[in-house]
């Protein structure tokens, strides 16, 4: 196998032919919410099956594409669709563009995901400022040999989500009238949905909402010294008393209708920062 810094150094020489400038932030768009990237005033886009050493999404509501461009003001560099473990990448893969965004010179990192509730507080559609997460049921994917150019061996999760920029997006959503709630991500594997006792479970364990992704990017981020910053738009229900089916297309489909007050938030804090 390649050396990882080999293969990164190939990936990040690459994309720099279509955005000289190192952009400031790199954003994640995830299940439903890609549509925040018609925002961008777009400078290029990549399809991922043209960068060297880069997975390809395979999920519905995932473009495929790096985007490069403007937004707020600020340079940035979005994934318009994200990688999962459930599709058979390794999670070395699946957190692999987190670190070609750091080479390329990002300053912080956005991130958004479809989630379950598991809080009885939460209504489909709202937005959940993720303020730390627990990472139990995920394959870490720092296992494995560490290197040292990329970040340390026992990297501190004490402040997985910058309290800073959550304090920013709290003020911007008050001031936008837009309501929002903060809380701990549970993260799985997928890409089953949750049976009711593992529901359960999860609440008692502590987490307001569960997700198939974000967690892993997350650690990559801390590893790599990037500050993060995620919000999970509430999709279903976990905890509920009716007996209900839940399907991805329902869950892209209240992704997409929550996604105006996502980019009203994200959009804002970029320009803040």
């Amino acid at each position: 196998m390649s050396n990882i810094i080999d293969n990164l150094n190939k990936t990040t020489s690459f994309l720099r032919t279509f955005a000289p400038e190192a952009p400031e932030v790199g954003i994640i768009l995830g299940s439903g919410l890609g549509n925040l990237a018609t925002q961008i005033e777009i400078q290029a886009e990549v399809p991922y099956e043209q960068i060297p050493h880069f997975p390809v999404s395979t999920v519905q509501g995932h473009t495929g594409k790096l985007i490069f461009g403007k937004l707020g003001g600020k340079r940035i560099v979005a994934m318009a669709g994200r990688f999962h473990f459930y599709e058979g990448y390794s999670a070395e893969q699946v957190v692999y563009p987190i670190r070609v965004m750091k080479m390329l010179g990002i300053k912080c990192l956005l991130i958004s995901n479809a989630a379950g509730g598991v809080n009885p507080d939460f209504a489909v559609g709202d937005l959940m400022i993720i303020n730390d997460h627990i990472s139990f049921a995920i394959v870490n994917p720092l296992l494995g040999r560490n290197y040292d150019e990329l970040g340390p061996r026992f990297p501190d999760m004490s402040e997985p989500y910058s309290k800073a920029l959550i304090s920013s997006m709290k003020g911007i959503a008050a001031e936008a009238g837009i309501r929002v709630h903060e809380g701990v991500y549970f993260g799985v594997t997928g890409p089953t949905f949750e049976t009711r006792a593992e529901y359960n479970l999860i609440k008692l364990a502590g987490a307001d909402a569960v997700g198939m992704s974000t967690v892993q990017e997350a650690i990559i981020a801390i590893h790599s010294g990037i500050p993060v910053a995620a919000i999970s738009v509430i999709t279903d229900l976990g905890i509920r008393e009716e007996e209900n089916v839940i399907t991805h297309e329902e869950v892209l489909q209240a992704a997409r209708e929550a996604e105006p007050k996502l980019t009203t938030i994200f959009t804002r804090l970029i320009a803040s920062l």
